[in-house]
């Protein structure tokens, strides 16, 4: 509450720099002290010159306020003292007046702060709580319109692509596996359906996100402009559980139950019929030929450039060509793929010690490190046989593989079109290994013999 002065110059001060001092511990201190006793036997004489009003519009006390206060409803009038209930006791959580604050009041010594102050720190809560809200709307907002929408095209994308595939390779040996295509065509159709379903969800999830915040938001912005003081601290509480519940609206995540899950179209029989069906195709086979300007020192090229033989003596022969393999016995194919479907054969029968598959451009020739042998390296893709142990090899990731016996010879399906690299053995009809990743290009057929001989079925 405050008062008014009759003049700067004929009456004491009774601002908020002169009133009774708020600490946090032991409230204002009213008594002869530490400031002026406003009992009636100290009190300063209030003429209508020399001090403040105290009319039945302004009430009473030291400097309790900027500005005259309106006349007051009588529920807005503290039931004691019948004074303005102009300040807010911290301790008892609840507005007092001038009375109740000072010495032998309820509040005499607890920790109060003016109502207008208080007030106004509800009213910054407010303000910082709606900024809250609408960057919160903002961003679900842009999560629904750009990143949902996004997903669900990105669905349909790759939904449509991975049908493409299947009815592809299916149309090699539709005669065996009609029901097999059903069967794979429903699973993603399924899966395309859950993933489509999951983002409505998600939609109307945040949908209803959003109408909630809107209603929160709606409701502390009208406390925020009709409430006077006095309703605004008494919806304390309300505020509170209000600007709770807006947080318990968490932001949106990343899921992978959005995004199609192209797993649903892999199945080992379509892998293996696909697999015998390029393997068993004249005209799905590679002509595949080594460049002897990459074969190792420690490798003797066949004349058809087909064979490799290993040598535990470097052969005086071989020219320092900068493609060459200096230390490790390897070689790679004079052919180089840059996109679509290729497929080859090794015998690999006579050997105890080989690896087969595919390398980058970018594969190092020259020194004995790891950069330089495969399957030690990022640039190289191989399936390894040393003895009786079997591997899949990249970047120094061995992964042992589980065969029933050794095969003879050994198939190499590279499809670029959707990044898959397999190992299948033709005379069993048994996929091997599949390793799917983004290959770099261009990928060359490459080899290593460290014991007797291996070479490219014509």
């Amino acid at each position: 509450m405050s008062a008014d002065a009759s003049g700067p110059e004929t009456g004491p001060e009774l601002g908020s720099e002169t009133g009774p001092q708020l600490g946090p511990e032991t409230g204002p201190e009213l008594g002869p002290e530490t400031g002026p006793e406003l009992g009636p036997e100290t009190e300063p004489e209030l003429g209508p010159e020399t001090g403040p009003e105290l009319g039945p519009e302004t009430g009473r006390g030291p400097g309790l306020g900027r500005e005259p206060q309106p006349r007051t409803d009588p529920g807005q009038l503290c039931p004691k003292h019948k004074e303005p209930l102009s300040w807010f006791c911290l301790s008892e959580r609840r507005p007092v007046c001038a009375s109740c604050v000072e010495v032998g009041g309820r509040c005499h010594r607890h920790r109060i702060r003016p109502a207008e102050e208080h007030a106004e720190l509800l009213r910054n809560k407010i303000v910082d709580q709606c900024e809250k809200m609408q960057l919160q709307s903002a961003g679900i907002t842009k999560y629904v319109s750009e990143v949902l929408q996004g997903k669900n095209q990105k669905v349909v994308n790759t939904a449509s692509a991975t049908r493409e595939l299947i009815i592809q390779r299916l149309s090699l040996v539709r005669s065996l596996c009609e029901s097999e295509e059903q069967r794979l065509l429903e699973k993603v159709h399924g899966e395309e359906e859950r993933a489509h379903q999951s983002i409505l969800t998600q939609q109307a999830h945040w949908a209803e996100a959003l109408k909630k915040l809107d209603t929160l938001r709606t409701s502390l912005v009208c406390m925020l402009t009709h409430l006077d003081n006095l309703q605004l601290i008494q919806k304390e509480q309300e505020i509170f559980e209000r600007a709770e519940e807006a947080e318990g609206i968490l932001d949106p995540q990343e899921s992978d139950k959005l995004c199609f899950n192209k797993k649903c179209g892999w199945s080992p029989l379509l892998t293996q019929l696909w697999a015998t069906s390029i393997l068993g195709s004249l005209s799905g086979m590679e002509e595949v030929l080594i460049n002897e300007k990459t074969v190792s020192p420690l490798l003797q090229l066949s004349e058809d450039r087909r064979t490799l033989t290993f040598s535990a003596k470097k052969s005086k022969a071989c020219t320092d060509d900068p493609e060459r393999f200096d230390y490790w016995p390897n070689a790679l194919a004079s052919t180089s793929f840059q996109a679509g479907l290729h497929a080859w054969i090794v015998n690999v029968q006579h050997s105890c010690a080989y690896k087969v598959g595919v390398a980058s451009v970018q594969l190092p020739r020259k020194g004995s490190g790891s950069d330089c042998r495969l399957g030690h390296n990022a640039f190289s893709w191989v399936f390894s046989r040393y003895d009786q142990e079997f591997r899949f090899s990249h970047n120094g990731q061995h992964e042992l593989l589980a065969l029933l016996r050794c095969p003879t010879q050994l198939g190499v399906v590279l499809d670029l079109q959707v990044g898959e690299l397999l190992f299948y053995e033709p005379a069993s009809g048994t996929v091997l290994h599949i390793h799917r990743t983004c290959f770099p290009l261009p990928l060359f057929p490459v080899f290593a013999v460290a014991d007797q001989v291996i070479s490219i079925v014509h």
